[in-house]
């Protein structure tokens, strides 16, 4: 009897986008993460607002995304992280993340933000938060794109 292939790891994408450019940065992510480089990742993309800690709970690793709100994250990313908090506080220590930030200002209290609930979560970062600032460049995309490659090939690989 043939042994059965291993199960695909998944690549969790929450983001929210409620701009086109923050929709390009997020497409720019997925494309990135579904790279031919890449294979055996299955990457699933969840709007924060959709997202369940059952989405958080099968994943192997995650990518957030956030628009800088008021110097703030999304309320949409803020409303994610209360409701998997506690369902998912036990069970996913470890977990390595990235976060993305669309920032028209300096992103930093959006960065603090996020990485204070990801640092309560145990969650652990694969690398220092992509924090795009200032007017929209094309540039931003190109680093989307790079960081769901990073993600998913690390994953791939078992980096993390």
């Amino acid at each position: 009897m043939q042994p059965e292939p291993p199960a695909a790891r998944r690549l969790l994408v929450v983001c929210h986008a409620p701009s086109p450019n923050t929709a390009l940065l997020r497409d720019a992510v997925l494309r990135g993460a579904r790279s031919p480089e890449v294979a055996g990742i299955e990457v699933v993309a969840r709007p924060p607002l959709e997202a369940v800690p059952e989405d958080v709970l099968a994943a192997q690793a995650v990518i957030l995304g956030t628009p800088e709100n008021l110097g703030y994250m999304s309320g949409a990313l803020k409303d994610f992280f209360d409701r998997i908090y506690y369902p998912c506080l036990d069970r996913t220590q470890g977990l390595p993340y990235a976060l993305f930030v669309r920032a028209g200002h300096d992103g930093t209290g959006t960065r603090r933000a996020v990485e204070g609930i990801a640092t309560g979560l145990r969650w652990n970062p694969v690398q220092a938060p992509l924090v795009l600032r200032g007017p929209f460049r094309d540039e931003f995309t190109e680093r989307c794109e790079e960081l769901g490659l990073l993600v998913a090939a690390g994953l791939e690989a078992g980096i993390f």
